[in-house]
């Protein structure tokens, strides 16, 4: 018996989630390809109910979903996604998770803690996830978690190129807010021609426990246009008092950046009436028109994504995007 020759051609699919479907729609823009139109609704209970239009039997699939407030439901709507998708035959399906839900709890500080950034990796490998990508992870461990391929983007350049652009004719020191973002840091240096590092150390009175007393600077400051980095802004209040310390030391400017956007409760007010210059950040979260402010620059994060996607699609390298730091 003669055997059964089929050439198929591989098609790629992009599926959003309610979360902030702009960005998908942004992404499509830049592969040239329209989202698969999905139907999706709650219960009267609040249980989620997800279907897709069209069939998606033997297609590359990206599902795309931006963990903003309320997380928890945006989070079980993709995991109900990939399993729809595992289920009506997908070939492939990689989670695209701008910002990774739960990242911070990404070890135990104490006994009885969780682990929940493995618990969410978890989720998506058994709802039936074959790949993950996602932007600026709180720390690279998180990449361990998910047993598969994990694409961790890299936000720098894009950041890089702004900063170099707006204040590049200025005298720039790059400041870590802690000693664990040093790093990060001085992967900007790299970037910025091997610009001063400077970082704010905290020191802590061991009869207070989790409380910082006091912020020293370590580094050049004095006079210089002080660029803070970090991964996330979620309230502003470290990053507030990190930068007034910078001006307390002397710096004449501090502009502060970050990946991810969260801005929770008090962290517009805080940042607009601050001494910062500027607040640099992505849109892999969305941010609601009425909590954008006249500091705010919001750089997207489409081109950097759709081109990733792109190279898993095409089978090529994703770790060229990112000068081999990924």
């Amino acid at each position: 018996m003669s055997a059964i020759r089929q050439t198929t051609s591989k098609s790629l699919m992009l599926f959003s989630g309610r979360a902030y479907p702009e960005l998908t729609d942004e992404i499509a823009g830049h592969l040239g390809v329209t989202p698969t139109p999905t139907a999706a609704y709650e219960f009267a209970n609040g249980e989620l109910f997800v279907r897709f239009e069209e069939s998606v039997r033997g297609c590359d699939a990206f599902v795309v979903q931006s963990h903003t407030a309320p997380i928890n439901t945006w989070l079980m709507e993709q995991l109900i996604m990939v399993d729809a998708l595992k289920r009506a035959s997908a070939k492939r399906i990689t989670v695209v998770a701008p910002f990774f839900p739960y990242a911070r709890q990404d070890k135990k500080h104490r006994g009885r803690e969780p682990i929940s950034a493995r618990l969410v990796a978890d989720l998506f490998k058994t709802a039936g996830a074959d790949r993950l990508m996602t932007v600026d992870l709180h720390t690279a461990q998180v990449q361990g978690f998910f047993d598969g391929p994990v694409d961790h983007l890299f936000a720098l350049d894009l950041l890089v190129k702004h900063v170099c652009e707006r204040w590049g004719d200025r005298d720039i020191t790059v400041v870590s807010p802690d000693s664990g973002r040093v790093r990060v840091a001085e992967r900007w240096t790299d970037k910025l021609g091997g610009t001063p590092l400077a970082f704010i150390h905290k020191t802590r009175d061991p009869m207070r426990p989790n409380e910082v007393v006091a912020n020293r600077v370590v580094g050049e400051v004095e006079g210089r246009v002080c660029i803070l980095v970090d991964d996330m802004i979620d309230t502003g209040g470290t990053i507030v008092k990190a930068a007034e310390t910078l001006f307390e030391a002397g710096a004449a400017d501090v502009i502060v950046t970050a990946t991810h956007g969260v801005l929770s409760g008090p962290a517009v007010d805080r940042l607009k009436n601050s001494r910062v210059s500027e607040v640099i950040v992505t849109n892999t979260l969305p941010i609601d028109p009425a909590r954008h402010f006249d500091k705010l620059t919001v750089l997207s994060i489409a081109p950097l994504l759709a081109r990733a996607i792109k190279e898993v699609f095409e089978d090529g390298s994703v770790t060229s995007l990112f000068d081999g730091a990924s």
